[in-house]
């Protein structure tokens, strides 16, 4: 019995759970810091009140207790891993934690750019439900204000602004502007004092993307009145404005960043190779430096596809290295050779707020409109639904132990 390691329940570190549970010779241990996986690809519908706390979230003692005693869950973090001997120490439990392969899925937050004054201490990133919960709040509460004032009362006008007009920016201010245009039926035309901005360095919107996904998103952060502010440097930002390079100054209310990631990594002996955003550099199998047994993937680790490119960290691709991982390792157990890691993305899709979403599939077929919105929500639900199926049979496992 070979016992298997996951730092991290994101969705790499889920997947890796799953796929190696249906091997009868591994023990495995889940190890993360909350007690609760966080689906972060629907942030942008939960700040914008369309999906509650519950839709966004799995409780993962439950879910691991759905594998029956084949996995265990514990609520920790891991400080430090020690490679030459093959342990972890974590920040409560007493005893080290052995292990025979290691996983590390611990996945990134949102990188405040330090040379931006005042980013940090004014503005909401997404990456964590806690930083995700407090925007909703404050969302929540310009629109209460608004519904407050009255018809007769004199109104100003309320700024809202994104800073990174990547794939989460763009998905959080259309779902946003959509949610906002639906409310002028309860609050009638001070909807149209709510103004929603895109704020970009980059030369376009979704500089990763297509043009195609990039032309289509445009046209509808149009329609749902979404500024677009690309070549825009922020400089500083303090509590009431956003100071750009070329001098302008923006006012906002409210400013969520989404315009970089940081990796969570880990304290380690020896200490490995990492980039400037703190993501591991692994080789081609997906491997540590120096190791064979210890792996990472997703948004903790640099993926550099065949043309050398790195590639943007989705969940997409996060869900992939953890089922090539965990193919691996049922391989090096059996002592049969590996293939190297294959970056290739099978399709995006991005949602562009309500029922409307733009997308490609295998690079050469293009959807839009309500019918990619259909196929966004069909990967979304079955994943969830594969999630709820494990918590649901964990809960009616502990009801029996108990």
């Amino acid at each position: 019995m070979k016992k298997v390691v996951v730092i991290g329940a994101g969705y790499g570190g889920l997947r890796a759970v799953e796929k190696l549970a249906m091997h009868d010779d591994i023990e495995i241990l889940l190890i993360d810091k909350n007690p609760y996986h966080y689906l972060q690809t629907e942030v942008y519908g939960y700040i914008a009140g369309r999906f509650n706390i519950h839709d966004i979230t799995i409780d993962l003692r439950h879910w691991c207790n759905g594998f029956d005693e084949k996995i265990s869950f514990l609520e920790d973090e891991v400080i430090h891993i020690d490679f030459d001997a093959q342990e972890m120490r974590c920040k409560y439990l007493a005893e080290s934690v052995a292990y025979d392969y290691l996983i590390i899925a611990t996945g990134a937050q949102t990188r405040f750019h330090a040379s931006i004054d005042g980013l940090e201490s004014y503005s909401h990133g997404i990456k964590t439900l806690e930083r995700a919960y407090e925007f909703r709040k404050m969302f929540e509460n310009l629109i209460y204000k608004k519904l407050e004032n009255g018809s007769k009362k004199k109104s100003d006008k309320i700024y809202i602004r994104i800073g990174g007009a990547g794939l989460s920016g763009v998905e959080i201010a259309t779902e946003m502007a959509y949610i906002v245009s639906t409310y002028s039926k309860t609050i009638g035309k001070r909807t149209q004092e709510i103004e929603i901005s895109l704020i970009d360095a980059s030369e376009t919107i979704l500089p990763e993307m297509s043009t195609y996904i990039i032309k289509q998103t445009e046209k509808r952060l149009s329609e749902l009145g979404v500024e677009i502010l690309t070549n825009a440097f922020i400089q500083k930002v303090d509590n009431t404005n956003i100071y750009l390079t070329d001098e302008r100054i923006l006012p906002y209310h409210v400013l969520i960043f989404t315009g970089g990631i940081m990796a969570n990594s880990i304290d380690t002996l020896p200490r490995v190779n990492t980039n400037k955003l703190a993501q591991y550099r692994v080789n081609k199998y997906l491997n540590i430096e120096n190791t064979i047994n210890v792996f990472a993937i997703g948004d903790c680790i640099e993926i550099i596809d065949k043309h050398g490119e790195i590639q943007a960290p989705t969940a997409q691709l996060a869900e992939k290295s953890a089922e090539y991982v965990s193919k691996s390792i049922i391989r090096q157990m059996k002592n049969q050779d590996i293939d190297m890691f294959d970056t290739q993305s099978e399709g995006v899709f991005v949602a562009l707020g309500g029922h409307y979403a733009v997308g490609e599939i295998f690079n050469f077929i293009r959807v839009k409109g309500y019918s990619a919105y259909l196929l966004k929500k069909l990967i979304t639900y079955s994943y969830y639904l594969g999630l709820k199926f494990r918590i649901n049979t964990g809960y009616k496992n502990r009801i029996k132990k108990e």
